[in-house]
């Protein structure tokens, strides 16, 4: 199975409830885990594992940050990368010059009238602009653009000014961009291929697999999906496929 964390394993960049990170190690005693989402790893330790008991045993659990871009596993009591697509400096370079040019362009280079941290970070292999800052409330992320309206046309300039890295407007207020090919769709098939599952035996399991949303281009891999309506609706399903599979691997 493979988790997005925002709006779907926790709320916006909250810390995992300790109910859900205790049905999760349940999940691995029976299965390889996927988590994948646009945070940086950094935010995965704040945000996902804190939250998983302590002394779990996360053999079968693999980290998929900064949209795919990275992956990590577990190995001998710590992680490590599987894999990295980080930017060079000259891409790096490139994607902060576009992005500058189309913030002013849109009229989004305005701060709005209170900012959560920077707006800007640069994640390695991933550079997110977030309109209210890195540490905005959930309360204020929602209501800023929840139909994309105000991130749209910025998204569009951006697939013009950089035609080989992909954009996403992800999230509540965010824009990701990562390298040409580097999205969800493109962890599923690297997980797939790690553990030796074919895509049509797993399971992605997020709260924006709708038209637009930021986990609607796993589809293009013919990955089975479950639309969430938020955590609670994720910790049923977690707690259905547990009970449903009651043999661990060996």
């Amino acid at each position: 199975m493979i988790f997005d964390i925002d709006g779907t394993l926790t709320e916006s960049k909250s810390a995992l409830a300790p109910e859900m990170g205790a049905v999760l190690v349940a999940l691995l005693k029976k299965m390889p885990v996927a988590i994948m989402s646009g945070g940086s790893y950094e935010q995965f330790q704040k945000q996902f594992l804190s939250g998983l008991p302590e002394g779990a045993d996360l053999t079968n659990l693999y980290l998929f940050p900064t949209s795919a871009a990275q992956c990590y596993t577990w190995k001998d009591g710590t992680w490590e990368f599987l894999y990295n697509n980080p930017f060079t400096p000259e891409e790096k370079q490139r994607v902060l010059e576009a992005l500058a040019k189309v913030l002013h362009a849109t009229g989004l280079d305005t701060p709005p009238p209170q900012v959560w941290g920077e707006q800007i970070e640069d994640r390695g292999s991933q550079i997110t602009w977030s309109a209210l800052g890195q540490e905005a409330p959930i309360a204020a992320k929602k209501v800023w653009d929840p139909d994309r309206t105000k991130r749209l046309p910025a998204q569009e300039l951006l697939m013009q000014e950089l035609p080989d890295f992909s954009i996403r407007a992800n999230a509540t207020s965010s824009i990701d961009i990562t390298r040409v090919g580097i999205t969800k769709a493109y962890g599923v098939r690297r997980f797939s291929d790690i553990v030796a599952i074919p895509i049509d035996e797993m399971q992605y399991v997020g709260d924006a697999l709708f038209p637009g949303g930021n986990d609607e281009i796993v589809k293009e891999t013919g990955i089975p999906t479950h639309q969430v309506s938020g955590p609670a609706e994720t910790l049923s399903v977690i707690q259905s496929v547990v009970q449903s599979n009651p043999t661990p691997l060996a």
